[in-house]
């Protein structure tokens, strides 16, 4: 089974295009879970525990892992072996470097950790990319159009009268052989999105941006799923593991969990039921 495959697979057994991003940072959960003795893992397996059936996928953001040294890369291990096999897990690394430091970025990523797809920067060309695909059942997806205010600085340039982001997708497509490459699309720039898949109309999308960095929701599933309503992977972090701070907080993750799941679902509806019976 590729990549594809397997997201497609795990989207409609769950019914959901939500992936909850564990960026897990120790000073923002429950002060009770500090009695053990890896809190930040505990914290994941709740989550994890409660959620496991509304998602497709989960992203860890690897700099709230990396930064805390032994015990993070312990806790990326643990988590990622506590995620059912089925589910998708992308690590949110951004990498991307000269091809001797990729292949060994890209070890670490599918060897090591064994994610299921990672982020990655075309700055510096297809080398710095190229051990990320060699492998249909994985996945790398390219920064075309980030969340940040930032994107603004490169990402909008126009180079040849095109937008450079549109020169990046149009890179991606062409070194997209085994099907094994997605973008990433931020949901706070809704046109730059529905450009995007207008490109790439059969590449899964991560999209990024909903909820604390207040993207557009409805625009991210219109303009982010393909033709039938899939391979759109809509990200929500901080809104979904932080609703509570109390002993309760994995059930109120479950709640807006539950809630962002059916607001996505509502919105595929809407804009993709009626294509369907259309066709």
């Amino acid at each position: 089974m590729n990549f594809v495959q397997r997201l497609q697979t795990i989207q409609r057994r769950n019914n959901s295009l939500l992936c909850i991003g564990l960026d897990t940072d120790l000073a923002r959960i429950p002060k009770f879970l500090q009695k053990y003795s890896n809190p930040q893992y505990e914290f994941n397996r709740r989550i994890i525990d409660e959620t496991k059936d509304l998602v497709c996928a989960y992203k860890l953001n690897l700099a709230f892992y990396e930064t805390i040294g032994e015990d993070g890369w312990s806790t990326v291990h643990r988590t990622l072996d506590y995620i059912p096999k089925e589910i998708v897990t992308i690590g949110d690394g951004k990498r991307g470097d000269i091809s001797s430091s990729a292949e060994w970025q890209a070890r670490l990523f599918y060897e090591d950790w064994n994610f299921s797809a990672s982020t990655v920067s075309p700055y510096m060309g297809r080398d710095s990319i190229e051990p990320f695909i060699r492998r249909n059942d994985r996945c790398a997806f390219v920064l075309a159009v980030t969340s940040n205010k930032g994107s603004k600085d490169f990402q909008y340039l126009k180079v040849g009268g095109k937008l450079l982001y549109e020169h990046v997708v149009r890179k991606a497509i062409e070194w997209n052989a085994k099907k094994n490459i997605g973008l990433v699309a931020g949901a706070t720039h809704p046109k730059d999105l529905h450009r995007i898949r207008s490109l790439a109309p059969e590449m899964p999308i991560l999209v990024p941006g909903i909820g604390a960095q207040r993207g557009n929701l409805e625009a991210a599933v219109r303009y982010g799923c393909d033709k039938n309503g899939e391979l759109a992977i809509i990200n929500v972090g901080r809104s979904v593991i932080y609703t509570s701070t109390d002993e309760d907080f994995a059930e109120k993750a479950r709640e807006a969990a539950t809630d962002y799941r059916d607001q996505i679902n509502r919105h595929r509806e809407k804009y993709f039921e009626r294509e369907k019976l259309n066709a």
